[in-house]
């Protein structure tokens, strides 16, 4: 049996209820994927979106509904051991991936300072997008997974003042037709980390070449202080990161002081009387 083919076993068999499972829940749960769709599924050298990109290839050809996956590296400006890294990856976990370029990391590195992190992830869209339109995908598929959703949860009350997270799908503002989806959206990254080192697999972690050469950027540093309040939460409670996840999907908007939908605000008073 060749290696790639341990890989997708090990992803059906042995973390069948961790990995394969939640993936197909958060596919039909939220219908992520439909019959026909053109999926772009965006690898950027991380475990995360490579697990994903096994997971979509696994779903296309055995899956019930047919579909169309198109498997896309874009290169940043990564250093050239790190797309050797990428490349290598691809090549032992047999994924057919298109690479393409764009200069992103050093228009940030020149431009932006102090939000580097922001600026990359805003322009690294963009470019997904256009690349997406060129291959006639509807829909892009990106690795963000459970922990991601629990930590940006957080972010945004401690940090941003309100109550929002991570979507397992959203329609794109700029580019009419294009969706966004997050096939991971329920699985934990300790599952993730767990699939990679039973398989003896080395990805990426960031490799931008502005974190690597200065101190971790303020965005970063606020994740890392949710991440690990979050873990020491869960000393107490081990379901307090299902709770978060589960709170969001069973807000009360009896007992809120108001709420915003498109940019508009309500206050409760505006229906208090009635």
């Amino acid at each position: 049996m060749e290696k790639y083919q341990e890989i997708e076993r090990s992803i059906i068999k042995k973390y069948r209820k961790d990995i394969w499972s939640k993936f197909v829940h958060a596919v039909q749960e939220y219908d992520l994927i439909q019959e026909n769709d053109k999926v772009m599924v965006c690898i950027s050298g991380g475990k995360d979106s490579f697990l994903m990109a096994k997971c979509v290839q696994e779903l296309v050809r055995h899956g019930k509904v047919p579909f169309e996956a198109h498997y896309v590296v874009m290169n940043p400006g990564y250093s050239n051991q790190n797309m050797e890294k990428i490349l290598h990856n691809a090549e032992i976990l047999n994924l057919p991936i298109e690479v393409f370029q764009s200069d992103i990391f050093e228009v940030v590195n020149t431009v932006a300072s102090k939000s580097p992190c922001y600026l990359c992830a805003r322009m690294r869209r963009g470019y997904l997008y256009n690349k997406a339109k060129e291959l006639g995908c509807n829909k892009i598929a990106l690795g963000h997974h459970f922990d991601d959703v629990i930590e940006t949860t957080l972010l945004s009350m401690l940090y941003g003042a309100e109550i929002k997270t991570m979507m397992p799908k959203l329609h794109s503002e700029n580019f009419i037709g294009l969706e966004l989806i997050r096939p991971l959206y329920l699985i934990k990254e300790k599952d993730i980390m767990a699939w990679a080192k039973s398989n003896d697999l080395i990805f990426l972690n960031c490799a931008c070449k502005f974190t690597e050469a200065k101190a971790s950027t303020e965005e970063e540093g606020k994740r890392k202080e949710v991440k690990k309040l979050i873990q020491e939460l869960k000393k107490q409670n081990e379901e307090i990161d299902h709770n978060i996840f589960k709170a969001l999907d069973n807000i009360n908007l009896n007992c809120v002081l108001g709420t915003k939908r498109d940019g508009k605000y309500e206050s409760f008073l505006d229906t208090y009387e009635k």
